[in-house]
């Protein structure tokens, strides 16, 4: 997909940039694969702020995307449309399957509208199509990896996410993410064939604010501007530093390189290659 850049009429539109859509071949989404999501707007269900800058955007309805097709083993689906999805980078794909029942799936970049896709413990190697890792030939690039048999695709799912498949040796295989890391995977997980499609997502240019509040996202104010009871970084005579040992978050802890994440142990061990090392 291209991208379609601006006059510079206004300082807003000067380096704004968007998407072409010229793979999209369908405006409307099916009635049948969408539901509506309320925006809670970063608010628990106590109606607290538990995540800050949420707030307003577009109404959006939620596409439902079959991310583990388990159930749909050899049946043969047709791609119908190419469709645009606001809740995610990548572009969608709705296929009808040869039983007459239609679904969403992540859109490979190359897929087109006519082309068939099957999923299949072991089947031609092809875009599109979902196969049980251990059949896949080492060197081929996939997405929508599964994490565990039968949970669905968690790996590379976003636009122009591809994972190379590095070895088929021992118990598990191996498997290279976007980030350099390299992580072990059980052989019997399945994995569709191909790179997600939107490649040029990345280089698109927001542009302006107004475009980010479309997305829900409200403005964050800096720390530094701040006085001292509301933010650690606050106060002080002008511009002036943070002025503390290490950046802090408004409630005191590390804000930077402090890990809070726990019982890693499951995941960590699973990690050959750290993507940080």
């Amino acid at each position: 997909m291209g991208i379609r850049k601006f006059k510079p009429t206004t300082a807003g539109v000067r380096h704004m940039s968007v998407s072409t859509f010229t793979e999209v071949t369908k405006k409307h989404p099916e009635e049948s694969l969408i539901v509506r999501i309320k925006n809670r707007a970063g608010r628990n269900n106590y109606g607290r702020i538990t995540q800050r800058h949420r707030g307003g955007g577009a109404k959006k309805m939620y596409r439902i995307i079959d991310f583990k097709q388990n159930d749909k083993l050899n049946i043969e689906g047709k791609v119908k449309a190419i469709e645009y999805d606001p809740n995610r980078t990548a572009l969608i794909m709705l296929v009808q399957y040869i039983d007459g029942e239609k679904r969403y799936h992540l859109a490979p970049e190359g897929i087109k509208v006519g082309d068939t896709i099957e999923t299949k413990e072991k089947t031609k190697v092809k875009v599109g199509n979902r196969i049980m890792i251990k059949n896949i030939p080492v060197g081929y690039d996939i997405y929508n990896v599964e994490m565990n048999p039968g949970k669905g695709g968690q790996l590379g799912r976003s636009a122009g996410a591809v994972i190379k498949l590095v070895s088929l040796e021992g118990k598990y295989a191996q498997i290279q993410m976007p980030s350099g890391e390299v992580r072990l995977v059980a052989k019997n997980c399945y994995a569709n064939i191909g790179i997600v499609g939107n490649i040029d997502h990345s280089n698109i240019k927001i542009g302006k604010a107004g475009r980010k509040r479309h997305m829900g996202i409200r403005p964050s104010v800096r720390g530094k501007a701040m006085n001292p009871v509301d933010h650690p970084h606050g106060g002080g005579e002008g511009r002036s530093p943070v002025g503390l040992k290490y950046p802090k978050s408004p409630w005191g802890m590390p804000a930077l390189g402090f890990k809070t994440r726990k019982k890693k142990s499951i995941t960590n061990r699973m990690i050959v290659k750290d993507r940080r090392r």
